[in-house]
């Protein structure tokens, strides 16, 4: 009796343990099921999704094509018109244009009045000299006299003279071209070779050279230091011919690269002229403050000299009519191979410094002596050195650099 029992309740648990096991196999089933319908569902998902990123794309893809070949030929349109466009001083009239108006902004939020940083002098350095535009030859120190034109009641000044311009500033040969001089249109010595030339026109500024003489050859050089050949017209040989004539043996004017200023005195032209004596007499400044080149490079300098506004208050601008004063200063240097152009205010402003000493020492013939300009709120091309007439106007003068490209307000 028992060992029937016993069977009976062995095959009792052995059907359970195949029921669980089918159980089991069944929930395992139905999960596989489960898992394949939610890939397929999943799948079907993705498959849906990337439908409709493909259509987006492609329509995205589409108007971006059409935007990029819009943009692309907007721009080319805009470059062909800048392109098309009048000059105006060796560059695009646009050009131009927002030049000015970015002048205009830059006077609107800071007028002029702003003064520049200073330093202590232990940080200061002497110069490094970049461009010599009208310091080919060394002035003769005895020959040097500062025109000053449209000053107020110079007929009764001891310096005044009927003709400013009969003045004739003496010179001789550069013993010794200064440390590392070279303009930066031309490739130092170094760089171009021992037989390299200081002066392109080869006649050592003396208004000799080939251009002078109605030959083939200008003071403009070409990026390799290589003067450049270019025939003169005859029109204009005889030109020069008849103005070289006409002044004698007096040196020409106007022989750098951006050429005669349009605001050269014209013979007759009265005014004064001042010795160093009367420059000297003003009250002596000091001042430490940084000189920034357009080449990007920028130095701190110890400069000793004068206010340019004590100069303007002692020989002041003759009013106009209506009792107001002329809005602009011209300056250049000795026979006008240099020239730049300022408004009054910013002559008058109090960093504004007539240069006669750098680093403590009397200033070098080749940083500009006998007096060069120091204006910090300027960059350098600005800063013109031999410093020979300095005329009060109402129109915006001429500008070397900015016949050349430049820009005329070149404030900081």
């Amino acid at each position: 009796m028992s060992d029937g029992r016993e069977e009976r309740e062995e095959q009792e648990q052995r059907r359970k343990w195949e029921k669980e096991k089918k159980e089991r196999e069944d929930d395992l089933d139905r999960d596989w099921e489960r898992d394949g319908e939610r890939e397929r569902r999943d799948s079907r998902a993705v498959e849906t999704l990337d439908a409709e990123v493909r259509a987006q794309s492609g329509k995205r893809t589409r108007r971006s094509f059409l935007v990029a070949a819009a943009a692309a030929a907007g721009g080319y349109g805009f470059y062909r018109w800048i392109d098309r466009s009048p000059g105006d001083q060796l560059i695009r009239k646009p050009l131009r244009k927002m030049l000015e108006f970015n002048a205009k902004l830059s006077r609107g939020v800071f007028d002029e009045r702003g003064l520049a940083p200073t330093y202590p002098v232990a940080r200061s350095m002497e110069l490094r000299t970049n461009g010599n535009y009208g310091l080919k030859m060394d002035l003769m120190p005895e020959s040097y006299r500062l025109q000053m034109v449209g000053v107020a009641n110079a007929k009764g000044l001891p310096q005044y003279v009927a003709d400013v311009t009969a003045w004739e500033y003496q010179y001789v040969a550069k013993k010794e071209a200064g440390p590392v001089e070279h303009d930066t249109k031309v490739a130092p010595k170094a760089a171009a070779g021992p037989e390299a030339k200081v002066d392109p026109n080869g006649d050592a500024g003396m208004g000799e050279g080939p251009m002078m003489q109605g030959g083939p050859a200008s003071t403009m050089v070409g990026g390799n230091g290589e003067k450049q050949s270019v025939k003169m017209p005859p029109a204009f040989e005889a030109a020069f011919a008849e103005l070289k004539k006409a002044q004698g043996n007096k040196r020409p004017r106007g022989q750098e690269e951006a050429g005669m200023s349009d605001n050269t005195l014209d013979p007759g032209t009265p005014g004064l002229l001042l010795k160093m004596d009367d420059v000297t007499s003003l009250p002596h400044h000091e001042l430490v403050t940084e000189f920034k080149c357009i080449e990007g490079w920028s130095q701190v300098v110890h400069w000793g000299g004068y206010r340019l506004a004590d100069l303007i208050e002692k020989y002041p601008p003759e009013k106009k009519q209506d009792g107001s004063l002329p809005k602009y200063v011209y300056m250049e240097t000795p026979d006008g191979d240099y020239y730049c152009g300022y408004s009054l205010q910013a002559c008058m402003h109090p960093q504004s410094l007539l240069v006669i000493e750098m680093a403590g020492r009397p200033l070098a013939q080749w940083h500009g002596a006998p007096i060069r300009l120091h204006m910090p709120i300027k960059y350098g091309y600005k800063q013109i050195k031999r410093i020979g007439l300095i005329a009060y106007t109402d129109m915006r003068p001429d500008d070397y650099w900015t016949k050349l490209g430049y820009d005329w307000y070149a404030g900081l």
